[in-house]
This record gives C-alpha cells, structure tokens and sequence, in this order.
C-alpha cells in the first residue's frame, strides 16, 4: 500500500471528525480553542479529532467511537462526566438564573467553603481560567510589594506577562521580557542566585508542582516549597503557588496541605468544579485585599454555573473519598504499566503521580522521543484507550477500567518494542507523530 492510499484509509477512519476539521480551517484560527487538543498532540489520522459525549470515564468520538478517556479534559474532570450531582445541581441552578444584574449568594457559599479548606485561604476572588488567577496574584504580589520582577517556575498560562517567556510570544512587547526571572525546580541556589542578582526588585516568587516530589534539604529538614517560601519572603516577595493543577488532586487542601507549605497566594481551576468553568485566588487577608484597589473585574467571574458546579463538586470530594480512589487506581495503573516496561527492559514510564502522571519513551540516549511516544498513543488508541500528554485519574475510573488499560497499554509496549528492534520505529506509525506546542524553559 502506497502513502496516498495509507492516508485515504486513515482519513476514512473518522469522517465525521475529517469533515468538521475541514469547516473549522476555515472559520477558526488554528482550527481549534485550545492548543493542546489540536490534532497535532496526537497521532493524526489514528486518533479522532473531535469528542460529542462523555460518561463517567468513558468518552466518545462524533464517529461513535468509544474510549476509555485519560487527559479528562486536560484535568477539570474530577469527578467524572456527567457526574450526577454535579449535573442536576447545574441544571437547578441554570432555571434559577445563570448571571444577574446583581451578586449571587453562591460567590459567598463558595469562598467560605474554599476558606474552610485550603491553608492559605483567609480570602477568595473568582475568575474563570486558570489564567485569570495567575496573572490576578502576579499583580496582587506587585501592587503589596511594589516591585515589578517575577521569578518563575513552571507553566502559568498566556497571559502577557508569562507568555512573552515562550516561543508563542507574537504580539507581546518583548521588554516585558525583563522582568521575568526563571529558576529551577528542587534547585534551591538557582532561586536564590535571582534574588542576588536582582536584589529588591523580586516582588513575587510563582510556581508549579511538577510530577516529583519536592526534594528534603538534608540539614534542615525542609521540602523544597518550604525553602521557596522562606527565600522569598525573607527577600520581600510573595509566594504564589500555582495549583491550577494539583487542587483537589493531591489533597483536599491541594499540594500545600499534601507538602506542608502556606503560600502567601493560591491558585486553583480545573478539578475545582469536574469540568465547568471556574477557577479562584486564594490568600491571606493582608495580601487579598489589594484587590480592593488592584483591577480585577470580569462579567462572568461571578457566573452562577461555575459557582454551583464548584460548590457541588468540593462538597463531592469532602463527602467521599474521592482523593483516596484516584490516588489507588492512579498507583495501580501506574505500577501495571511500569512493571511491565521493565520487565520487557522498554525505556517507557508513566511518570509523575498517581492521580496526575505523563507518559515518557525514551531512546537509546536516554531522551524523551516524541516518535516512540507516537507509536504507543497509536497503539493504545487502537484498542480504545485515549492517553495524550497528562495522565489524569477521575473518581469514576474503575478497577475494570485500570485493568482494561493496563492489558491494552502492555499491548501497545510489546507492539512499541518490535517497532524499537526493527530499527525503524517511523515505518510503524500509521499516522502523524504528536508535536509540541511549546516547550517549557525550567
């Protein structure tokens, strides 16, 4: 079979995704709303382009097509889809009114419950993306400290001040570009070498937790977000701790309670509200209420939905032990897979967390190959399992649904191996490998 008729097979695998890919070329820039559910974060002609239904852990494609699902959205889906309370209390709240001219008693019950959970949160402010809040909290920390330098770690959104740090950097003025600082994760001195060299001029220290534990200073004990916290502050700077990610993931009270540490500032989204959107700073008094004066305002940061969605699915996880499960059925997944790489001596791991992994296929040398990682998402989605770049755990993921994927992800390794052996792993990939919308400079 030549390449021409390889691509027609692939194309007539989903046509319905094919036909709605080409209207969407035609009307939407870049084709998609989001960069990384675009067709090129996955395999191309192998794996579908558009999702119409989701139920519990299972989604499926406008072709019928049915997946066990796991990026979930890119992490909002907590809980599940359609997870029954979340919905009905949706439903509710969208015939009592979803905006209104006046406040809702929801942005109160909602903070309250946010305050009652999360260490650091004596205060809340809502917006609707993970975005919203990072970029309110880099100006909270800039207006209390009157400085205007950053120092990052991690991913924060595209907001100006972040993006102008990446390659997607068109249209921002690259002099905001100075004053962004990055340091290195688990690598203490690498902040501290930008407090020395920007001495005074750090107001506000924001960072992510990545999948690996933060490392223990041997001579004191400390975890390295504990270190981070104390750098900054003993150097006049706030700490933001970016949560958009490990919220009612890693605990109830997010990777601060799980590690120990109180930001000075907070921020949340994606599970928060199992896939509605909502996202919140959060902090101590003396820090939130530059927001008094600090401009942060936004039609729908008071949107009803987002609030009930938000209220059901936090009182959800408080209720049940939805933080236990996805940790369970995240370390069996993870030990299922990972055991059987080793075994077959794959250089292939899921990495990261229980509740929150990625995938990694290395080469030879020991680097991440984006290549072999197409060749396990291809083969993986074959047999119905929809992996892409996070590895998430949904509190309806079921025991069946770990072992389902683990017998079809041990599949697609031994299939990813031959590949390997055969010297010419490209000439097994049926479609498009996965690109890279950016990537991350620390």
């Amino acid at each position: 079979m030549n390449l021409a008729e390889k691509k027609e097979l692939k194309t007539s695998l989903f046509p319905e995704s094919d036909r709605l890919w080409e209207r969407a070329a035609a009307v939407i820039p870049a084709g998609t709303q989001t960069l990384s559910k675009g067709p090129d974060q996955f395999v191309r002609g192998i794996t579908p382009k558009y999702l119409k239904k989701g139920s519990g852990s299972h989604v499926w494609d406008v072709d019928g097509n049915e997946y066990i699902d796991y990026p979930l959205a890119l992490g909002p889906i907590l809980l599940g889809y359609d997870y029954a309370p979340v919905s009905e209390a949706v439903i509710r709240q969208v015939r009592e009114g979803t905006t209104f001219t006046l406040m809702h008693p929801l942005e109160v019950e909602v903070a309250e419950l946010l305050k009652s959970i999360i260490p650091c949160a004596e205060m809340v402010r809502f917006g609707k993306n993970g975005a919203d809040v990072t970029s309110a909290a880099v100006k909270v920390a800039r207006a209390y400290t009157g400085r205007d330098h950053i120092a990052y770690c991690g991913y924060h959104g595209c907001q100006d001040w972040y993006a102008v740090v990446t390659p997607r950097n068109k249209g921002i003025p690259k002099a905001l570009a100075e004053y962004m600082h990055p340091f290195d994760y688990n690598r203490i001195e690498s902040l501290e070498k930008v407090f020395a060299e920007h001495s005074g001029k750090i107001g506000c220290v924001i960072m992510e937790v990545p999948g690996t534990d933060p490392a223990i200073d041997p001579m004191t004990g400390k975890n390295f977000l504990q270190l981070v916290k104390e750098a900054a502050n003993r150097n006049g700077a706030l700490f933001v701790l970016d949560e958009i990610v490990t919220g009612f993931r890693y605990s109830t009270g997010g990777a601060q309670k799980y590690y120990n540490v109180v930001p000075d500032l907070a921020c949340f989204g994606k599970g928060m509200a199992n896939g509605f959107a909502i996202s919140a700073i959060a902090g101590r008094r003396e820090f939130m209420k530059e927001l008094n004066e600090v401009f942060f305002s936004m039609t729908y940061s008071g949107d009803t939905i987002g609030l009930a969605a938000a209220k059901a699915t936090i009182n959800e996880v408080l209720a049940k032990p939805v933080v236990e499960h996805i940790w369970e059925m995240g370390e069996m997944l993870h030990k299922g897979i990972n055991g059987f790489a080793e075994s077959i001596g794959l250089p292939f791991m899921i990495t990261g967390k229980p509740p929150r992994g990625g995938i990694s296929a290395k080469d030879s040398s020991g680097k991440d190959d984006l290549l072999l990682k197409s060749v396990f998402l291809q083969e993986t989605v074959k047999r119905g399992i929809l992996y892409g770049g996070p590895v998430f755990i949904s509190y309806s993921h079921t025991a069946e649904d770990i072992r389902k994927t683990i017998d079809a992800s041990c599949e697609s390794l031994e299939a990813l191996k031959k590949a390997i052996e055969s010297g010419d792993p490209a000439s097994v990939l049926e479609g498009e490998p996965v690109g890279v919308v950016f990537r991350q400079r620390n």
